[in-house]
């Protein structure tokens, strides 16, 4: 029954991506990959159901949807994973979004931004990122609800 169901779960994490991650597969493979959004989407939604997680897989190029996205997790997840992409480097109303948040997060990104063009050196979310992680490619994403769920079992 639907109440079991729920008492199962354990964690409620949502991911967020950010702008041209939808194009992942696509555009500039040197750097990300052939692997799409959607295939990491559903590497991350098998993770999740082996480690009784509930999980949100959301993606939007419009900075607003994302700030959107992030005020509405104020009640409704245990933890963020967000990959802001290039509005990691650029958006305080991201960054006052999640200063809003009473549960952890995790930035993510698919590339080592420092081994990058320096613009890409400074994250405005990293001063409110629980932690970060960076340079591992898609398995960043793994990595992210592996660190998320130790994090929350503390």
């Amino acid at each position: 029954n639907y109440l079991s169901y729920i008492e199962t779960m354990k964690y409620k994490i949502i991911v967020i991506n950010g702008p041209n991650l939808n194009l992942l597969g696509e555009r500039e493979k040197e750097k990300y990959g052939n692997v799409s959004l959607k295939n990491i989407e559903e590497d991350c939604l098998k993770y999740a159901k082996k480690n009784d997680i509930e999980l949100s897989f959301l993606q939007s190029n419009v900075e607003g949807e994302i700030v959107n996205l992030i005020q509405d997790c104020r009640n409704k997840y245990s933890g963020i994973i967000i990959n802001a992409a290039g509005y990691t480097h650029t958006s305080v109303s991201i960054l006052d979004a999640l200063k809003v948040l009473k549960i952890p997060i995790i930035e993510l990104h698919i590339t080592n931004i420092y081994n990058r063009e320096d613009f890409r050196h400074k994250s405005l979310i990293s001063k409110v990122a629980t932690g970060i992680i960076c340079g591992f490619g898609v398995k960043g994403y793994i990595m992210a609800l592996e660190a998320m769920k130790n994090i929350l079992s503390k």
